[in-house]
């Protein structure tokens, strides 16, 4: 079993001076979901390296049992910080892709011309394809296999715009993700803030917030394990 991370290299947050990135939780609970069931896990991101981290998910208050053993996988942290560029790797060898959310996929994946084509190369392979709180940006300019947009008519969820909005945002992102994903015609939907809400479409899955990134993987690994 091959799964696939893509993270974000993108570290800027709007105009406001801040840092951004991914978010730990999306990324270390989906990670070692994977991990603890033998999964061979690949890690990537537009420009290689280290990706940037969201300086706000290692705050106390975000703190879960996967960030903790996050903190202390020196070997994990190693992977990390040399991660392969999207470019030198191919949907054929590998089973599966997942995309962590924080903001930076909003600016970089959503437009990147590599990422959407490996969306696109895993999807036409019918692997699955997963994505968590803000990561479903990733799928907003990929196209099916009849030249649609790939979310068009399937049920999708992802950070919502009343949790943009409780995080006070909603003037610094680059567009709202629920909004989007609706006008690309997705059936979006959505549970309270900061609640558990996955949903899977066929081999689409995705998630609404971290919290929601656990269980994205553990659907993921369901449909793997087929």
């Amino acid at each position: 079993m091959k799964v696939l991370f893509v993270l974000t290299s993108h570290s800027e947050l709007g105009n406001t001076g801040e840092k951004t990135g991914f978010w730990i939780e999306e990324f270390a609970a989906p990670y070692y979901v994977f991990k603890d069931a033998g999964a061979d896990i690949t890690l990537v991101s537009p420009k290689g390296g280290q990706p940037p981290i969201d300086p706000k998910s290692d705050a106390p208050e975000n703190q879960t049992e996967a960030t903790k053993r996050f903190k202390g996988d020196e070997a994990l942290q190693m992977l990390l910080a040399n991660t392969r560029k999207v470019t030198e790797v191919s949907a054929q060898d590998f089973d599966a892709v997942f995309y962590p959310g924080g903001h930076g996929p909003l600016w970089d994946l959503y437009e990147s011309p590599e990422s959407v084509q490996l969306i696109e190369d895993f999807w036409k392979s019918k692997k699955p394809v997963a994505a968590v709180c803000h990561a479903p940006a990733v799928l907003l300019n990929v196209k099916d296999e009849n030249g649609q947009p790939l979310v068009k008519d399937k049920d999708v969820t992802g950070f919502a715009n009343t949790e943009e909005e409780a995080v006070g945002l909603t003037q610094v992102v680059p567009y709202l993700l629920e909004d989007e994903l609706k006008n690309k015609g997705g059936r979006y939907s959505k549970t309270s803030d900061w609640g558990v809400h996955v949903v899977q479409d066929g081999l689409l899955i995705t998630g609404q917030n971290p919290a929601s990134s656990e269980e994205a993987a553990h659907r993921l690994l369901q449909l793997l394990r087929k």
